[in-house]
């Protein structure tokens, strides 16, 4: 038989909340710093042909 589970407290639904928000920071500010390092050319993991005008 089914039985419904416990409700979780409203602080534990705050800090996994919190956590989930912290990973996409992280993420979105490394994605910001690979593009602004390619844009200027300073990158040392990727290899960009530049086109001359």
């Amino acid at each position: 038989m089914a039985v419904p589970k416990k409700r979780t407290s409203t602080s534990k639904k705050r800090i996994r909340k919190n956590i989930w928000k912290r990973k996409g920071y992280w993420t979105a500010l490394k994605a910001f710093s690979l593009g602004k390092s390619l844009s200027t050319g300073n990158s040392k993991s990727f290899f960009v042909q530049q086109t001359n005008k």
